[in-house]
């Protein structure tokens, strides 16, 4: 940019330039300083038949963009009658507005999808969850298709984009939001080198429950590279955003997934915490703190009852002596972990029986090769009874009374 003949990047850059006048000058050049290299990138892109007008498709008018880079600086609007722009653009006519809204909601519906699914994937600790992207992904490339087609200055002049700018910039009137957005503004530097990091640490914490993700790691590195590139310039070229919006919302769902995962990890512990006296919790209290059934030294934690016949009988209701239920802990399986899980307290038996156990990729359960932790539960009785007949009481034969004479007749 630095030859005499106007090139596009220059005329915009002017305008830019122009629109922000009311500026101290040091100020100006603090925000033109990445502009300039962008402009020159997008220029030799577009080759030697570089026009304003595709700068403007991409960036939309140098006065806009002039707003826009006041904004996240954080200086106030321009004055009303400010100088006019030093070069025009031929009009056009006003293309449909369908495509940039189709461009517009594709990336927000992305985002919020891939949040979800992140946030899934991290609470249940399974990098399976992450199949659900598939969803998302011909949304994404029908948004990014008319992204490249239209460019972002058509979605610039949308009315839901120019609502939220007015508020963006009523919100910034009042000092103490602007100083948070300034404040926030300074830290988008350092948020792209926490998302590369995060994406990493997912997929590493994602590899611990299941090896098979270390397929998920060369996805996850390439993503990384791509916010660390695209992020700091989604200032200058906002189609950079359609790459990092959604990878944004992924960290942002996964920390929120994680934080939850967590919270449940410490809510299972406490179930065993040290509340009451170790030998209170040995003798009358199982590891969750309910009252405990013993048979002996063993806890039971599922009861049989059979009626005179041997028939098993269901729904059974326990009491003791004082019409007080049998109250004891209920276990199942928790099917996202296969593991035993406490599910509730009552006095009904029987209760399906937990077996637990390992499982390898084909199914097979507790196996050489198993590393899976398997759960099952089996309704009915796994055992048939036989109840003892009380034995025959022999009753003494009573001996026969011996026979009456006849009466005599008269």
């Amino acid at each position: 940019m630095s030859t005499d003949k106007p090139t596009a990047a220059r005329v915009y850059l002017s305008r830019v330039r122009t629109a922000l006048a009311d500026l101290p000058a040091n100020e100006i050049e603090e925000l033109l300083e990445d502009v300039r290299p962008q402009l020159a990138e997008m220029e030799a892109e577009s080759g030697a038949a570089a026009r304003v007008e595709d700068l403007v498709a991409r960036l939309g008018t140098p006065e806009s963009y002039a707003a826009e880079l006041r904004a996240s600086g954080g200086y106030p609007p321009a004055p009303e009658g400010g100088p006019a722009a030093a070069t025009e653009v031929l009009a056009t006519a006003k293309p449909g507005r369908i495509g940039p809204r189709l461009a517009l909601w594709g990336l927000v519906f992305c985002a919020a999808g891939t949040a979800l699914v992140a946030f899934t994937a991290a609470v249940r600790f399974d990098a399976e969850t992450l199949i659900g992207m598939l969803v998302l992904a011909p949304v994404f490339a029908v948004s990014l298709a008319f992204l490249l087609l239209r460019g972002p200055g058509a979605i610039r002049e949308l009315p839901e984009v120019v609502r939220a700018r007015a508020m963006v910039k009523s919100m910034r009137e009042d000092r103490s939001a602007d100083r948070a957005f300034a404040y926030l503004n300074s830290l988008k530097p350092a948020w792209w080198v926490v998302c590369a990091f995060a994406l990493l640490a997912f997929g590493l914490l994602m590899m611990i429950r299941d090896l098979h993700a270390v397929l998920l790691l060369p996805v996850l590195l390439v993503a990384a590279g791509l916010v660390m590139w695209a992020g700091p310039r989604s200032k200058a070229d906002r189609r950079m955003l359609w790459i990092a919006v959604p990878v944004s919302a992924f960290v942002v769902g996964s920390a929120f997934g994680g934080l939850g995962a967590a919270v449940k990890l410490v809510r299972d512990r406490s179930y065993t915490s040290h509340s009451t006296p170790s030998y209170a919790s040995s003798m009358y209290q199982d590891s969750h703190g309910n009252e405990s059934l013993r048979y002996g030294q063993r806890e039971l934690t599922n009861l049989y009852v059979f009626d005179a016949n041997g028939k098993p009988l269901e729904n059974v209701y326990l009491y003791d002596d004082r019409g007080r239920p049998l109250t004891i802990t209920r276990y199942g399986c928790e099917k996202d972990t296969g593991t035993s899980e406490m599910t509730g307290e009552d006095n009904q038996f029987p209760r399906p029986k937990v077996t637990l156990g390992t499982q390898d990729d084909r199914g097979n359960v507790n196996g050489y090769n198993g590393y899976r932790s398997y759960c099952r539960e089996d309704a009915g009785v796994p055992f048939a009874a036989v109840i003892p007949k009380p034995p025959a009481t022999s009753v003494p034969p009573t001996p026969a009374s011996p026979a009456k004479p006849p009466q005599p007749t008269r």
